[in-house]
């Protein structure tokens, strides 16, 4: 029986690479590069899909990031804030088309940011009292000062759009940016095409058209890189690296990213609810094993939520996290945890079991919830793992049921880790990729601070504070930091990865006709 299964797998398998290829041309055409992702998209709105937008250069924000996190001129070429820090004042880039060929002013600006504004987005977050066009400007007031603003306004839910864009009640009716590139061709969830804006104000792009591809499966991405059906594969399973390290016309790019492997923990589980047991969960792994054997990138455990680029928010004193499971069964038998017969920890006729889901779209986690099954068996706690889609893990956080996920949480996605703590640890709630009925005074009264902390001394020791509560108490428990695997075709020049995942950077690369 278990061959049959393991062969009816295997074919279920291949026919969905075999699925995935099908949906792209034999090979690229000479002046068309093809992209091959995990993610979906659903509609036009940047508040929903914008992570794919700004990727393939087709919309812009005010403000833009350095690979170091450093904030830089976008739309807006300069920004400043008034003495009481309630102002802030964004001087607008000049003879900016959008794709109808419209020219983008401060009136066209304002109206893209209220828009963003009424939506579910980080920019909804911020204290905004009103957003005004003046002369070449757009001019945010706010209800109290919020330091965190232009790095909010980075965020690609807060991208610039033609005021054609819009209908009345404010949703995106066409995705009319300012980019290099603009949209030609659109299939959701899974497929569009961008062509070349020739009247783009930063200069015009080598290639002229792009399509991205989206592939659940890491194998599928493999194949395509393999087959020469698409020449930038991102997310790549780890398992597939050696293979495609044979390839002589394939170069695999491993690029460290503000991301993070951590097990969400729903802390007020009965289970595990004392810090205990949330620390014996931490010490039963085996985090070096973990980075070297599956996700063949030594060295990249971790000990704390982000790592050392995000500097601030990096504890340099923390020891590294080591396996240590004897000390984990006594931290479990003192909270009166024993064996059972077959080797399951109970109390109270209760089983230590519990239900652990991840999401498929990056193939190494459901690899590494595997590892964290069987681990934790070693000290008697049963595991059940549940791979699911991406949206299980808030749903799980909204309605109570969540126990234990297996995430890769973006620190990037504001290029302010700030921004993703108040989103996070910001309430007493927590949030949907963060803490679960984690109770902690400190934390949120302290995130409130930073908000409006002008200091940069006061700032970092303030953030240093909050890390090291969160890696004492582990609301999260950090696995690994992560790495991009992403393989590139020879025909690919110029090919650069963005750290903070904002762009792809289509317009800066050139297609060699070999």
């Amino acid at each position: 029986m278990k061959k049959i299964r393991s062969k009816l797998l295997l074919a279920l398998t291949c026919s969905s690479c075999l699925l995935f290829s099908a949906m792209l041309p034999a090979q690229p055409s000479n002046d068309t590069l093809s992209i091959s992702g995990p993610f979906e998209f659903t509609n036009l709105d940047p508040s929903q899909s914008g992570y794919i937008y700004t990727r393939m250069q087709i919309v812009e924000t005010l403000v833009d990031v350095e690979a170091d996190g450093t904030l830089k001129a976008g739309l807006a070429t300069a920004w400043e804030v008034s003495d009481d820090l309630l102002e802030w004042r964004f001087q607008l880039r000049e003879q900016v088309l959008f794709h109808d060929g419209q020219l983008m002013d401060e009136a066209s600006v304002a109206n893209s940011l209220t828009r963003a504004l009424e939506k579910h987005g980080p920019l909804s977050n911020a204290p905004i009292e009103s957003i005004q066009a003046d002369a070449g400007q757009v001019v945010i007031r706010l209800q109290q000062p919020y330091n965190l603003l232009p790095a909010v306004l980075a965020n690609y839910a807060n991208v610039i759009l033609s005021p054609a864009a819009y209908l009345a009640d404010g949703s995106v009716e066409q995705l009319l940016g300012t980019g290099p590139y603009q949209l030609s061709s659109f299939q959701p969830p899974h497929k569009l095409g961008v062509s070349r804006f020739d009247q783009y104000w930063g200069g015009k792009a080598a290639i002229s058209h792009a399509e991205y591809l989206t592939g659940h499966r890491g194998e599928s991405r493999v194949l395509q890189a393999r087959s020469g059906q698409a020449d930038i594969a991102f997310t790549l399973d780890p398992a597939s690296l050696n293979m495609l390290n044979r390839e002589q016309h394939v170069a695999v790019h491993s690029d460290l990213i503000p991301r993070t492997i951590l097990l969400k923990i729903n802390s007020g589980h009965p289970f595990l609810g004392p810090v205990e047991a949330r620390q014996a969960l931490s010490l039963a792994l085996d985090r070096s094993g973990i980075a070297r054997a599956v996700l063949r990138v030594p060295g990249s455990e971790a000990n704390q939520l982000v790592p050392s680029s995000l500097g601030d928010w990096y504890l340099d004193d923390l020891p590294t996290a080591i396996q240590d499971q004897q000390q984990a069964s006594d931290l479990l038998a003192a909270l009166e945890w024993t064996p059972g017969p077959d080797g399951v920890l109970t109390r109270n006729d209760e089983r230590f079991a519990l239900t652990l889901i991840t999401y498929a779209d990056r193939p190494e986690l459901t690899v590494v919830a595997t590892a964290i099954q069987a681990q934790l068996a070693e000290i008697g706690i049963e595991v059940n793992v549940s791979v699911t889609n991406s949206s299980a893990i808030p749903a799980g956080h909204q309605d109570g049921s969540l126990e234990m996920a297996l995430i890769a949480r973006n620190y990037g996605f504001i290029a302010d880790p700030l921004g993703v703590m108040i989103a996070d640890f910001g309430s007493e709630q927590g949030g949907d990729w963060g803490a679960m009925n984690w109770t902690n005074a400190y934390v949120p009264t302290a995130i409130e601070q930073l908000k409006t902390e002008t200091s940069a001394e006061i700032y970092r020791q303030t953030a240093q504070s909050i890390a090291r509560q969160i890696a004492e108490e582990l609301p999260l428990i950090p696995i690994a930091f992560y790495t991009q695997q992403t393989a590139v075709n020879q025909r690919v020049q110029n090919f650069r990865f963005d750290p903070f995942e904002r762009s792809y950077f289509l317009s800066e690369m050139e297609l060699s006709s070999k």
